[in-house]
């Protein structure tokens, strides 16, 4: 067993897709031409988009779309980057909302916290020990 996916249930896949892509280097591996589908290449385990729409004919009762939430919902995806506060401010200046600035933990990792416009919550921090 291994974690394959991570999909993150969007109003516009291609919007998320594009905003992931632009703001943190990650390449485009698939985009379905209909829209409700996308991946991009973030290393082994896949980081993916798929429409609010496709979840409705997943699963019966819905789901609880970040995006249609006040607060950030209780997960998140971490980016591991020598340079926290470049890549908050590439994600500020593309439309993330900052929830905290990049700080300096005790234990001496650099962390901050986004919530990208579809309302996914984003730890950016540096590698553990550096």
């Amino acid at each position: 067993m291994k974690l394959g996916y991570t999909i993150i249930y969007v109003p516009d896949v291609a919007a998320s897709v594009k905003f992931f892509s632009e703001c943190f280097g990650f390449q485009v591996g698939f985009l379905h031409e209909g829209g409700d589908y996308g991946e991009l290449e973030t290393g082994e385990t896949t980081l993916a988009f798929a429409s609010v729409t496709l979840a409705d004919t997943n699963f019966k009762t819905g789901i609880v779309a970040a995006h249609a939430s006040d607060k950030p919902l209780g997960m998140e995806v971490a980016f591991v980057t020598d340079d926290v506060a470049a890549a908050h401010a590439k994600a500020l200046a593309n439309g993330a909302q900052e929830l905290a600035a990049p700080k300096q933990k005790p234990w001496g990792q650099t962390v901050s916290y986004l919530r990208s416009p579809d309302g996914t919550l984003i730890e950016l921090c540096t590698p553990v020990g550096g």
